[in-house]
C-alpha cells in the first residue's frame, strides 16, 4: 500500500493533476445538467447536443494532460474556452458551477510547471578577495 501511495504521489507531482481534476469536475457538472432523453435532444437540434459536446470536450481536455503533460497549455486553454462557452450553450454553464470549475481547472493547468529537481551540492560563492 505504501508503494502505491508513493507512486501516486510521484504521478501527481509530475502532471497538472489538480487542474485536471477541477476541469473534469466542471465538465461532468455541465454534462450532468445537460442530460435528458434522446428524443428531446433530437427534437431540439444543436441546442440539445451542445451540452453534450461542451461537457464532453471539457472532460477530454482535462484527461489528455494526465497522459501528455507537455500539452497542458493547449488543453488548458481549450478547456477554459469550452467552460466559458458552456455559459451560453448549456444551462448557464451547469448553473455557473461547472463553468467556474472549468475555468479554475483550465487556468491551473496553464499555470502549472514541472517540479525542478533539488540541487544536491551547491558550489560555494567565489571569494572576491581571492585573486589568482
Amino acid at each position: 500500500m505504501r508503494a502505491l501511495w508513493g507512486w501516486f504521489g510521484a504521478f501527481r507531482r509530475t502532471r497538472p493533476f489538480w487542474g485536471c481534476v477541477w476541469l473534469v469536475a466542471g465538465g461532468w457538472t455541465v454534462l450532468k445538467f445537460s442530460l435528458s432523453s434522446l428524443q428531446l435532444i433530437v427534437a431540439t437540434g444543436f441546442g440539445g447536443v451542445a451540452g453534450y459536446l461542451v461537457g464532453g470536450g471539457m472532460i477530454l481536455s482535462g484527461l489528455v494532460p494526465l497522459v501528455l503533460p507537455s500539452q497542458r497549455w493547449t488543453f488548458g486553454l481549450i478547456g477554459a474556452v469550452l467552460a466559458v462557452v458552456s455559459l451560453v450553450t448549456s444551462n448557464l454553464g451547469g448553473f455557473v458551477v461547472g463553468m467556474a470549475l472549468g475555468v479554475l481547472g483550465g487556468s491551473m493547468m496553464v499555470g502549472w510547471g514541472p517540479k525542478r529537481p533539488r540541487r544536491r551540492h551547491r558550489r560555494p560563492a567565489p571569494d572576491p578577495t581571492d585573486r589568482p
